[in-house]
Formats: C-alpha cells, structure tokens, sequence
C-alpha cells in the first residue's frame, strides 16, 4: 500500500479519535484546562508516530483497530513534550505549525497543567484498552512508553540538549542525545506495532533497527530545515537552535555533511525493510518504505 494513500485515508478518523479520546472517562475536565489540551492535540501536522504504529500494525498485517488507542496515548505523549518544550524555561517559542504555542494561547501554569494531564491520562488510553485482550501485552506496552517517555529516554535526551547548549560537543555525544529525545518515541512506535501484531523475535529485532535509523534520520532532517526551510515552511521562526546555541548535525558536519548523512540512513532504512520481508514475504515493505519521503528535504 502506498503510504501517502494510508496516511490520507487514516488521518481524519485519527485526528476524531484523539480529540474525542479526551472525554475517555466520561467526566469533563475544568474547562480551561480541557481547552488547552484539545488546543495542542489539534495543531494539525501528519501525526508522524501514531501513523508509523498503525502502518507497522497493516505491513505486518493485522487489524490497527487494535493499535489506536495506543497510537493516541503515543500523541498525547509527544503532545505533551511540544508544550513543555515551548516553555521560556526551555526553547521560548512563540509559534508551533504556525499558531501560537500552547502558553501564548493560555498562560504557563495551564500549559504545564495540559501537558502534565496528557502524560498522566495517555497510560490510562492503553490501561483500558478493549481491543487489547493479552494483558502481558498491554503492561509491555505502558512499560516501553513509560521508559520511552522518561527519565532514562525522551526526558534524559531533553535535559542532556539543555546541558550541551553553548559547549562543543562530538557527533556521538549528539547522536546519543537524539536517540533519546527524538528516537525513543519513534522506536516505540514501530516497537508498538510489532508487539500488537505478536511478530516473530527476529522481524520485532529488524524493526527496531528500521526504527532507531528512522530516528536518527528524523532528526538529521528536522536540523537541516533550520538552515534549509523558510519560517513560513516551518511554521515557526528559524534558526531557533542557532539562537539558543544548540548542538545539530548541520552545526557539527555542516549542511552537506548532514545531507550526506540523511540519505544514508534512508538507505540503511531501505535495506532493513528488504530484509524484514525476506522473512515475512507477505509484510508491506512498500507501506512503511514510504514514509521515509517524509525525511527529504
């Protein structure tokens, strides 16, 4: 299937879940509080993870039923880091995707508060999933984003960015901090869809090699449209991480080293897939093959 055709046919009935799913326990939250959260879920964007965990789920050919609701706890996830991440305690921004961040909307305290409820209330979306009988599976499951989400994964990335801004460092110590910060909720995407489908230990061992190169490779392209993309395309102002005198792959092996870089992880990516359906011949290569478009620049 081709993933542009999966994303355009999945991304509405997304996009109604997630902001349904906020009345998931039949109760209303305050009401300032409800706002600011439906707020930063609704900031549009492709939904790159959930889409990636429901993709992993029809390549390997099971029902992503099964997955949505953990695609949309993976979103509030993400969700919540953006709001954190606006903070004047952290990047100071102003604009995400062209609208103004969540405490410019509101105010800091019910940005904190709508990103500390979206963490919270996304282990409840997978705690009481239906569709998800195999409870070994469903602890597994808020085991992985919990690690993927904290203090030794997306958090530990975040703290060790902010403690490398104006110092030099080297292109592992950069790689090791976007694994963290940006991979681990990208490998728990892919690693998500695999435990769903109940794949084979050697094709949940591919996947995550596909989902670690795609994550680096996200990365690698996200700080090249710093210094590639206009403000406009970016939906916020440019050059942020140059401000803030952060380490990137542009800043570290300059732009072309870093478009060298992109495109080998793309093929690294290619490479891994192929070897996944050479074990599962009946797996959509094509399907998650096409979601590294997403990394060109």
């Amino acid at each position: 299937m081709d993933a542009t055709f999966f994303m355009e046919n999945q991304l509405l009935a997304l996009d109604e879940a997630i902001l349904k799913s906020v009345d998931q326990f039949g109760h209303a939250q305050p009401g300032q509080l409800k706002e600011s959260m439906v707020y930063s879920l609704n900031t549009g964007g492709k939904r790159i993870r959930p889409m990636l965990l429901l993709a992993t789920l029809k390549a390997l050919n099971a029902d992503i039923e099964t997955g949505l609701n953990t695609a949309i706890a993976l979103e509030y996830i993400h969700t919540y880091s953006l709001i954190h991440d606006d903070l004047p305690a952290m990047d100071n921004d102003d604009y995400r995707r062209g609208k103004p961040t969540n405490h410019k909307a509101f105010d800091e305290a019910t940005a904190i508060l709508a990103g500390d409820s979206l963490l919270t209330d996304a282990f409840a979306l997978i705690a009481t999933d239906s569709k998800i009988e195999n409870t070994e599976t469903k602890l597994k499951l808020i085991a992985e984003l919990s690690k993927a989400a904290g203090s030794t994964g997306m958090i530990a990335g975040q703290i060790m960015d902010v403690e490398s801004e104006g110092k030099q460092i080297n292109l592992h110590s950069l790689q090791n901090i976007h694994k963290r910060k940006t991979g681990e909720l990208i490998r728990y995407a892919i690693f998500a869809g695999g435990q769903i489908a109940e794949a084979s230990s050697e094709v949940v061992a591919l996947l995550d090699d596909f989902a670690w190169t795609y994550g680096i490779a996200y990365q690698i392209q996200n700080d090249l449209q710093e210094v590639m993309w206009t403000d406009q395309a970016r939906g916020k102002l440019n050059h942020s991480d140059a401000d803030l005198d952060k380490n990137t792959y542009p800043s570290i092996m300059g732009t072309n080293g870093a478009l060298t870089a992109l495109s080998d992880k793309i093929e690294s990516c290619k490479s891994i897939l192929n070897q996944i359906q050479a074990i599962q011949p009946a797996f959509d290569v094509e399907l998650l093959a096409g979601f590294l478009k997403y990394l060109k620049i």
